[in-house]
């Protein structure tokens, strides 16, 4: 299961109105590219790291969330912070502080958005997007989409487990024979579940949507209005400094 589905579906959170978590997250993002990086940026990555925290979203699993994009963030700092020219490699002229800047913002703005990915399950998040008027078409093709992930997923794992049965994980020259097999098998086998599913879908009178049922959560006014506080909270620290 993808781990931020997985920890959606046991967050404190998930009984919580969609338009308090989109507003609390959505709010810390844009608080994140328009305050100065410091504090503005710091205080919205530190604010996310303890909304996170309180909705259930243990340290670990937070640090395992932010770790891809951080990797991926820091590799870009990279070229902002040095500079290469006839006398070699060396910082910037502004030691770094560039890319510095560059990074706490783009982590910050990561943060804000996992955290509302870590406490909404993605069929809410869809759900919501079709109430706000987004195309039928286009929510199926994200749930498509969805839906096709945990087919590769699925399928990767009862493919690795059968080739580990087999010892093709024993040694570094099987694992990476075992790798290259996996990979090149993986995509049809994937297809081929997938359009299995589709002609099971049409068996059944598919007409291009899926009608589910969804709880009703209210919203909560003393809700907004705590992310209203901690939004305009962090503005002022970040407009103060």
């Amino acid at each position: 299961m993808i781990r931020t589905d997985r920890l959606a579906a046991a967050s404190r959170w998930k009984d919580k109105s969609l338009s308090e978590k989109a507003v609390t997250a959505l709010g810390l993002m844009g608080l994140a590219l328009a305050l100065p990086p410091f504090p503005g940026a710091l205080a919205v990555l530190v604010a996310a790291s303890l909304l996170a925290w309180r909705s259930g979203v243990g340290p670990a699993d937070w640090l395992a969330l932010l770790a891809p994009p951080a990797a991926f963030i820091a590799t870009g700092t990279v070229a902002l912070a040095v500079e290469i020219d006839a006398a070699g490699l060396h910082l910037a002229a502004d030691g770094g502080r560039a890319g510095l800047a560059v990074a706490l913002r783009a982590l910050a703005a990561v943060a804000a958005l996992l955290l509302l990915a870590a406490t909404t399950p993605t069929p809410a998040l869809i759900g919501g997007l079709r109430r706000l008027g987004l195309a039928p078409e286009l929510a199926e093709v994200a749930l498509a989409i969805y839906r096709f992930i945990f087919i590769l997923q699925d399928t990767a794992q009862t493919m690795h487990a059968v080739q580990a049965a087999r010892l093709g994980t024993v040694g570094w020259r099987r694992r990476i024979r075992s790798a290259g097999l996996l990979a090149a098998s993986l995509l049809p086998r994937a297809l081929d579940r997938a359009h299995r599913q589709e002609i099971g879908l049409a068996a059944r009178g598919f007409d291009g949507s899926l009608r589910t049922l969804s709880a009703h959560r209210p919203v909560s006014v003393w809700g907004l209005a705590r992310a209203a506080i901690l939004l305009v909270s962090i503005a002022g620290l970040g407009l103060a400094w």
